[in-house]
């Protein structure tokens, strides 16, 4: 990839990420005057799963459920583009679930109407791996190829150290 597309690349990222932290600050951290009475923090994971799955309005299950894995993808996606050490299923992950812990205990303590969901966190995670796993992987690399390492110099960059014998 030339330096030129990389840095389109990047500059599509970063302003992907500010639009997506608009609609994330959006969603989230604004206040649900009307959900005052309603809400409750749960830190039991899977017990608002298992309420949404056994409440009797399917089309509203799927919205929350699939709104908080959609809401992940983009996680999933930029962040290997933007930060290349984030590269990798793991990093994503956790990466996600601290920002969105985070995220969580920001509507739970400060905003009207909402509350703390480790299930929002799990579901929101799972979209972040999926959206790795589905488009962050091969843009990650594209944008930033792999380095060389010091074991290049004796070995080549497409050998492994295990298959020479020697590591």
């Amino acid at each position: 990839m030339t330096p030129l597309l990389r840095a389109a690349a990047m500059l599509l990222a970063f302003a992907g990420t500010v639009a997506f932290s608009v609609v994330l600050a959006r969603l989230t951290l604004e206040p649900s005057i009307a959900s005052e009475q309603l809400t409750h923090s749960n830190v039991r994971p899977g017990a608002s799963i298992r309420a949404y799955l056994a409440g009797s309005d399917p089309l509203d299950a799927a919205k929350q459920l699939g709104g908080n894995v959609v809401l992940g993808v983009p996680f999933g996606v930029l962040l290997p583009v933007l930060v290349p050490r984030a590269r990798g299923l793991l990093r994503v992950a956790v990466t996600t679930a601290a920002v969105m812990v985070l995220v969580e205990l920001v509507q739970g303590a400060l905003v009207t109407g909402r509350a703390f969901d480790i299930d929002d966190v799990i579901l929101n995670t799972t979209g972040a791996v999926l959206g790795y796993v589905l488009l962050g992987l091969r843009l990650g690399r594209a944008v930033h190829p792999r380095r060389r390492h010091w074991w290049h110099r004796w070995f080549g960059p497409g050998t492994p150290r295990r298959a020479t014998g020697r590591g």
